[in-house]
């Protein structure tokens, strides 16, 4: 049995207590919050089985979430980017624990939808420290912020501004422009911006119905492959600032968006090169009375989630003991966490956990690797995880773990099939 953590201090910043987060408001009650390495919660977790494995479902897949890892991205963010203030897009991962830690950092929170506003609202966040960064929103979710004081709102279209005007004429806009997110794995700019030959058509609009457009947004799209898109894309908002003055406004916020790299990504474009463009550029073009604010997702949660699936099949295909290669299947899949595959082009990367009863993570295995492909548990032949990889031969009962799993993952996942979403046991690696 795991001893629940009662109090674990972060010493890094003072008078910041995790202790508090494992207290949870739901009817679920106490999330316990361990002091463990991701490899000894895991192994702990595997070694509270039972043997009788028929009288629970103990073999579900399940998640370790790493608070720490949360909290070391915090601490990477506010040393390469101290002015520019991080809004954490809920709709990346709103696990609760995670969304609570980053309430008790005092970040500020983009949230999409009147539910993502009441989980954050309902930790006592300030509404100031909220953007409701949805450029095309629902009725009545305008209303609810407006009954919560959500003033900080997106908009790229006339039509959202006549929208707005009627149910919350003291709203504090932000007009989301469009950039150039060709670069980019997701590209946002499908759906949302406004292109730059409309903007003084909108700023004209916004005047007459006498709306208050406090300043401009963008995003680069998630995924992006060159970190000078970000310069690229300040350089367009200080043109709409300027056009903005010209017509009167006093813009004093400047929204930089998402798309920012977790930890996970080491080559290419990563945080580093990011934030070596990004906050020269800011401090270049907007002076220092201009609030700077971000929308990252991804880069807090990516590489503080890993799953741990469980082998419940193994078929043989191939030519036999000859050329053999297998089939293994797993308890979670495309229309569960790993829905990332599809909707978000990620690339997973199974590792052994555990093989017959022999604990294995963080091992490279010495042994003779065998052609195969990993799929989800459910009766959809679109259920595949990886169509070609090379793992050891493996049996019923054995465990993969893959790493990186925090970003567009459980919160996209469904219960096709009957096939429940995984749980998280969660841990503190910053002591």
């Amino acid at each position: 049995m795991i001893p629940q953590l009662e109090t674990a201090v972060f010493n890094q910043q003072p008078g910041f207590d995790i202790g508090h987060l494992g207290k949870d408001s739901t009817e679920q009650g106490v999330a316990p919050v361990y002091n463990l390495s991701v490899h000894d919660a895991a192994k702990q977790k595997l070694d509270s089985h039972s043997r009788i494995k028929w009288e629970t479902d103990q073999e579900d897949a399940f998640f370790i979430g790493d608070l720490g890892e949360v909290y070391r991205q915090h601490l990477r963010w506010m040393q390469l980017l101290p002015r520019i203030e991080p809004h954490f897009a809920v709709k990346s991962n709103p696990d609760p624990m995670v969304v609570k830690l980053l309430a008790s950092l005092n970040t500020g929170f983009d949230c999409a939808s009147k539910a993502e506003i009441q989980q954050v609202l309902a930790l006592g966040v300030d509404p100031g420290r909220i953007i409701y960064a949805n450029p095309c929103k629902q009725a009545s979710y305008i209303r609810y912020a407006a009954q919560q004081n959500v003033a900080k709102m997106t908009f790229d279209n006339a039509e959202e501004l006549y929208k707005i005007k009627m149910l919350y004429p003291d709203a504090e806009l932000v007009l989301r422009i469009l950039t150039d997110d060709s670069k980019s794995l997701c590209q946002l700019g499908l759906k949302f911006g406004a292109p730059l030959d409309t903007v003084d058509h909108l700023l004209r609009v916004a005047k007459e119905l006498e709306l208050n457009v406090i300043g401009v947004s963008f995003h680069v799209g998630s995924g992006c492959s060159d970190e000078h898109a970000f310069a690229d894309a300040v350089l367009r908002a200080r043109t709409v600032f300027d056009q903005g003055e010209a017509l009167g406004f006093n813009f004093t916020l400047l929204d930089v968006g998402g798309g920012f790299p977790g930890a996970d990504v080491k080559d290419g474009i990563t945080f580093e090169k990011v934030a070596a463009v990004l906050g020269p550029a800011v401090d270049e073009l907007f002076s220092p009375e201009i609030r700077v604010i971000a929308e990252p997702g991804r880069y807090y949660v990516a590489s503080a989630f890993t799953i741990c699936t469980n082998i419940i099949g193994r078929r043989t295909v191939g030519n036999g003991l000859m050329d053999p290669s297998y089939m293994y299947y797993v308890n979670d899949g495309m229309y569960g966490a790993f829905n990332c595959i599809l909707f978000d082009h990620q690339v997973v990367t199974p590792r052994v956990l555990s093989r017959n009863g022999r604990y294995l993570y963080g091992q490279n295995l010495d042994e003779t690797n065998f052609e195969c492909s990993v799929w989800g548990p459910t009766c959809d032949s679109i259920d595949c995880l990886n169509k070609s990889t090379y793992l050891p031969l493996l049996e019923e009962g054995d465990w993969l773990y893959w790493e990186n799993m925090g970003a567009y993952t459980i919160c996209a996942a469904s219960q096709f099939n009957g096939f429940k979403i995984s749980k998280v046991v969660y841990t503190n690696t910053s002591l």
